[in-house]
């Protein structure tokens, strides 16, 4: 039999993407049990094994909801894997891998089945081969050696589709026709075709036949045609070797007239180019400022100089871009020792130039420095005195222009160093009125409260004065009890001093936490530390408050982790003890149970044989002594024989009488013997004897009949005797042993049911104790991790306190924030106090409970107008602190705002200078960038010119040349000569092969019908005759076979359909509890059609009494799943003969505890069965614990898995012992 072994899922719904998070799980044998809460995973296990035996996707996963979802992951692209280890009927090991993937396109699922691969032993080693999804799946089915539909539909049934024998009609007859391979024979629509196929090889033989006598007619005109081709072909073949010469020579021609015409073509182009250079030479000439007279050498020269000035400033610029980003954080710091530096750096350049005229004695050095300033002009030697001349005075222009260019540079330092500092006097002063603004508000809101609160307040003092006039009677009234109360109020008073000292404290609070608002921007970094260290604690806090209770409860004292695993560990084994005592207790409590039931029933059948027995007595006797009713029978006997032989005597003697009297003359009375006196008294004495003597035989016969009953009923009462002597016995002995044996058994029971209650209540118990435990085992680890993290914060608050040593850590705003929280609950606390002394005293009143009612309230109302009072002065003195306040923040206001409007109008107006500087500054730079642009524009365009003149020159001595190879092509003439041979022969060539056409038509044509109708025409008219002879033959085997199929089948199905429903009535009965419906099966209704084709019907039925109801529709939920799961268990038993794999998911959905129990007694039963066979394997998936721990206890299961979600919310496999199956 065939069996999986192992699975691995990676990738799939829930199951993580990574290769950390690949799942494997073994499969055991005879049962793998799964389980985990909703949504943990386990219905995909069975969608994976459905998926990678059949390739079928679960129902609505369309699009790719099967592989983990691409926005979970954050990723375009999901790949997904099965791997699937699977023994075969053959026993050998096969190993599948089907992979998929998953992509979101513009919020749009593409779903793709990717590679599929199955791996086999091979000469010792595994071979692993890629093949079609088809190919995969006949593969798989054959290894199984169950069909595709039975795996779908019975073995790894979904969970949404589990409930399908109880679907619509049509539904339900696709699931069995397949099942039952019913769509399989088509005989009819085969023996249809073959039919139709002799009609047509009758069709074409007719035509065949004509084709294979033409045949010969089109060789004999082929082969005609053939030669006439063959002679042409040679004239032509003759023609064309003297053809390919001329072509040969033409060639050459042709190619030394393209070489003309190519070197004319570049002669004009050159002609056009060389005036298009000349016209835009002339151009340029006209549009340059100066004409350079050097050598192409110096002007390249030139050139390169100012680029490489340019280059340099550009890299000058760019560094000094990168030094003032770089500084400009320390530019307040540096604008004076800038500024300095400037005029230092103008005086030096003053220095440096004036230096250079000094030292500027040779022709040298004026050269030199007239390159470096790109200065023209002085690069022929050697220089005028007027040179020279102009020399210095371009020098000292340009002297003049860098001091300029400094002042301008320092002049523009000084207003920006003005305006920042100006717009920071300017920002200042507007932010210091805005937070005068802002505290005026609030002040006036302040205010605003305190006038409404002193209003509030001074309507409450009339109301004071009353209540302490009421009070004061209320305790005259109330004497008797006023030491106590005095105490009580002492206490009261106390409270309330403490309360007043609380409210200062916070007050100081308030203060302390203002002071300490401006430092809060040093020490946020400490306050958040302090505040996740706060936090962290408070958990761990709510966290011990939350389990302690339990915990210490159950164990004595508060553990950490490892001790809580280990008392949850004892205690699970402690539970699995007392649940094999009470399945012990039960088991014996159910044979005790039984041994009742067989007493009660041996006992109800004595006392029904009593009954019966004492009825059959008393219709037999009229009495219950048999002894008496025997000797009145005998009496009764013995008188019926006594007038029995005296009616037969008094016939022998009526009889002689009557002869006597009628035959002698003179008769005398047969008695006395006396004469009768006349004839007539005679015939009276003969006529009384006749008459008594025809009443004879009636008597007689009436005698006999009563004799015959009394007798027949003296044996009855006589056969009665032994029973009378059992019932005798019975009543005596064995009813009182009987009734002691039931009373012992009754006793027992209860015994057991005590010992099973008891048993059940500490199981309850304990297994509260360890799901408390289980409850405090999560919080208890979220605690471990905290402390952790706690440690971790502690040392970092440590290192943040060593940094900020000069700020006072112990007085943080958290800190403050907390202590103030502190003191509030210190004085709600005092406040619930003061409530509760009050209620005290009421307490201590109970005879005067309405005056101590009116007291309470009065004191309470009393006490809130004393706070409502002293509130009032502090309210008071505040609003007059306010007022003053209010005022002052006024008149800086004010001032603030006459100071401010100064400071905007001298911002504007060093902004505004600060601006023309910039635009001056900007304005000559443009100008010097404009004449750095003209002069490179100008030493350009030069260099264009020279290259420019340069080309014409080439141009004009590769003009001459090509002229001069021209003239030594004379091709022309040549070429005309050779054509018109070449034509000639081409025309002879064409008339020919314009002769070949005709024949070469005529002859394909023939062959062209010679492929088409008669090459093969004796042999299609063969193979035709050969087809339609073998097809008659061949139909009508093929209806023989029909007959015996359509036999089978019926015989098949009807064979299969008993087992199956056999199978169903005996779980039904097993499994069901209910005394509503007897038992269920599967009705197959065949129906005739035309031709003699069958088709079957399905219905799924209850049997109600002598009835049968349709189930689908008529059922509850429960009976629905277990109706569907039951017919899956029968499918299974019948059709898997080879495959022992079975899984249920979620089998007890919608039961009730009674029929789980049934159902998991029921599981129980078939896993004993089943378990000798090696491969047999049952997957259950559930929720339902307590339904594993019905299996469990069965001794057939030893591992479990368990399906959760990780921290990343992934699903995960553990195997665990059914020992921790609470854990």
């Amino acid at each position: 039999m065939s069996k999986i072994n192992e699975m691995s899922i990676l990738g799939v719904r829930s199951f993580g993407i990574e290769d950390k998070d690949k799942q494997v799980i073994s499969f055991f044998t005879p049962v793998t049990v799964l389980v985990g809460p909703n949504g943990a995973g386990k219905t995909t296990i069975i969608e994976c094994l459905k998926f990678a035996t059949s390739g079928e996707l679960p129902p609505g996963s369309k699009g790719g909801a099967f592989v983990h979802d691409p926005k979970v992951s954050l990723q375009t692209v999901v790949r997904a894997q099965i791997e699937l280890s699977l023994s075969d009927i053959k026993g050998e090991e096969i190993e599948i891998q089907r992979f998929m993937s998953c992509s979101l396109i513009e919020n749009k699922y593409s779903f793709k089945s990717e590679e599929q691969n199955i791996k086999r032993a091979k000469d010792g080693r595994r071979v692993s081969r890629s093949v079609k999804c088809g190919d995969l799946h006949q593969e798989i089915t054959c290894a199984l050696g169950v069909s595709k539909s039975v795996l779908n539909d019975v073995i790894f049934c979904h969970q949404e589709e589990s409930n399908w024998p109880l679907s619509e009609d049509r539904v339900l007859k696709e699931k069995f026709d397949s099942i039952f391979n019913v769509t399989k024979a088509k005989m009819y629509e085969l023996r249809l075709k073959q039919s139709r196929t002799v009609e047509r090889c009758q069709a074409e033989l007719s035509y065949l036949e004509k084709n294979k006598e033409k045949a010969q007619q089109l060789r004999d005109n082929v082969a005609q045609k053939q030669a006439d081709l063959r002679a042409s072909r040679d004239l032509i073949l003759h023609i064309e070797n003297q053809i390919d010469p001329l072509e040969t020579l033409l060639s050459n021609i042709k190619m030394k007239l393209e070489n003309v015409t190519k070197l004319e073509n570049e002669i004009k182009a050159l002609d056009s180019l060389r005036k298009q250079m000349e016209e835009h030479n002339k151009e340029l000439e006209e549009t340059m400022e100066e004409v350079f007279q050097g050598s192409d050498e110096q002007l390249q020269h030139t050139y390169e100089n100012h680029q490489r000035t340019v280059r340099e400033k550009e890299q000058k610029l760019q560094q000094h871009q990168e030094e003032l980003q770089t500084f400009d954080q320390e530019y307040q710091r540096l604008t004076r020792v800038t500024n300095d530096l400037l005029v230092e750096k103008g005086s030096l350049t003053c220095d440096t130039i004036t230096l250079l005229f000094i030292h500027m004695s040779s022709v040298s050095q004026v050269h030199s420095l007239s390159s470096c300033l790109e200065m023209e002009g002085y690069d022929q030697l050697p220089f005028t005195v007027s040179q020279l001349e102009s020399f210095y005075h371009q020098v000292t222009q340009r002297l003049e222009q860098e001091k300029e260019r400094a002042e301008l540079q320092k002049l523009e330092q000084q207003k920006q160093q003005s305006v920042d500092e100006m717009r920071d006097r300017k920002t200042c002063t507007e932010r210091t009125v805005e937070m005068k603004r802002d505290e005026q508000q609030k002040k006036q809101q302040e205010l605003k409260n305190i006038t409404e609160e002193l209003q509030r307040l001074q309507d409450s003092s009339s109301r004071l004065q009353e209540l302490e006039n009421k009070l004061a009677e209320v305790e005259r009234e109330d004497a008797v009890q006023s030491s106590s109360v005095e105490e009580l109020k002492a206490e009261v008073k106390k409270l309330q001093s403490e309360k007043v000292e609380l409210d200062c404290t916070q007050r100081q609070l308030d203060e302390d936490m203002e002071t300490l608002n401006m430092h809060t921007a040093a020490l946020t970094q400490m306050d958040i530390l302090k505040k996740g260290k706060a936090e962290m604690e408070e958990q761990i806090l709510q966290i011990r408050s939350r389990h302690c209770e339990d915990l210490v409860s159950l164990m004595g004292h508060f553990p950490n982790k490892k001790e809580l695993e280990d008392w949850i560990s004892s205690k699970s084994k402690e539970i699995s003890s007392t649940g094999d005592r009470l399945t012990k207790l039960k088991m014996d409590l159910a044979s005790n149970e039984q041994n009742k039931s067989h007493i009660t029933a041996e006992l109800l059948k004595k006392e029904q044989q009593l009954a019966t027995d004492e009825e059959k007595f008393l219709n037999v006797c009229s009495s219950r002594d048999l002894e008496q009713n025997l000797s009145n029978l005998q009496r009764d006997l013995d008188e019926i024989f006594k007038t029995k032989a005296l009616l037969a005597g008094t016939k022998v003697v009526y009889t002689q009488f009557i002869s006597e009297l009628s035959e002698h003359r003179e008769p005398c009375c047969p008695v006395c013997r006396r004469s009768f006196p006349s004839e007539s008294e005679v015939q009276e004495v003969v006529r009384v004897l006749q008459s008594k003597l025809h009443l004879v035989p009636e008597k007689l016969k009436i005698t006999e009949q009563d004799l015959e009953r009394t007798e027949r009923r003296r044996e009855e009462i006589v056969a009665l005797r032994p029973v009378r002597y059992s019932v005798r016995d019975f009543q005596e002995n064995e009813l009182p042993a009987l009734r002691k044996r039931l009373q012992t058994v009754d006793r027992e029971a209860e015994r057991l049911k005590g010992d099973v209650e008891e048993q059940e209540a500490l199981l309850a118990i304990l297994r509260s104790e360890e799901e408390k435990a289980k409850d405090c085992l999560q919080g208890i680890s979220l605690m471990d991790s905290y402390l952790r993290n706690l440690e971790e914060v502690e040392r970092k608050i440590d290192e943040q306190a060593a940094k900020l040593q000069e700020v006072n850590l112990d007085n943080t705003f958290q800190q403050l924030s907390q202590e103030k929280q502190e003191t509030q609950d210190q004085l709600d606390t005092t406040y619930s106090t003061i409530v509760g002394k009050h209620k005290q005293i009421q307490d201590q009143q109970e005879q005067i409970q309405r005056l101590k009612s009116a007291a309470i309230e009065m004191r309470d109302e009393q006490l809130q107008l004393i706070r409502d009072k002293q509130k009032q002065e502090n309210l008071e003195e505040l609003s007059a602190e306010i007022t003053a306040r209010m005022e002052a923040l006024t008149t800086e206001i004010r001032e603030g705002n006459e100071e401010l409007r100064p400071l905007s109008a001298a911002l504007e107006k060093l902004q505004q200078e600060k601006q023309k500087l910039v635009e001056q500054k900007k304005q000559r730079e443009e100008e010097e960038q404009k004449k750095v642009d003209v002069k490179e524009r100008c030493l350009w365009d030069n260099l264009t010119l020279r290259k420019r003149v340069n080309e014409l020159k080439n141009m004009a001595a590769k003009r001459e040349a090509l002229e001069e190879k021209l003239s030594y092509m004379q091709v022309s003439q040549q070429r005309e000569e050779e054509e018109s041979k070449l034509a000639e022969l081409k025309s002879e060539r064409s008339r020919e092969e314009g002769a070949q056409k005709p024949l070469e038509e005529q002859i394909l044509e023939y062959r062209f019908l010679e492929e088409d109708q008669y090459g093969k025409a004796e042999e299609l008219h063969r193979n035709k005759m050969i087809e339609m002879r073998t097809t008659q033959l061949l139909s009508k085997d093929l209806k023989l076979y029909e007959e015996a199929l359509d036999q089978a089948i019926v015989k098949f199905h009807s064979m299969k359909m008993d087992e199956i429903n056999q199978n169903i009535r005996d779980l039904w009965r097993s499994t069901y509890r209910g005394q509503d419906i007897e038992y269920i099966e599967i009705r197959s209704e065949v129906e005739e059609r035309s031709e003699g084709r069958r088709s079957y019907n399905y219905r799924v039925v209850m049997m109600k009494g002598d009835a049968d109801v349709n189930m689908r529709g008529r059922c509850s939920a429960g009976q629905k799943v277990l109706a569907s799961l039951i017919i899956r268990l029968a499918l299974a038993e019948a059709f898997c003969l080879d495959c022992g794999i079975l899984a249920l998911d979620e089998p007890t959905t919608n039961l009730d505890r009674e029929n789980i129990k049934s159902l998991a007694d029921a599981l129980v039963e078939i896993i004993r069965t089943r378990s000798q066979q090696r491969h047999f394997q049952l997957l259950i998936i559930t929720h339902d614990e307590d339904f594993v721990q019905l299996l469990v206890r069965s001794g057939c299961i030893q591992h479990f898995y368990r399906i959760s979600k990780n921290q990343d919310q992934n699903s995960e496999i553990t195997k665990h012992s059914t020992a921790f199956l609470s854990v």
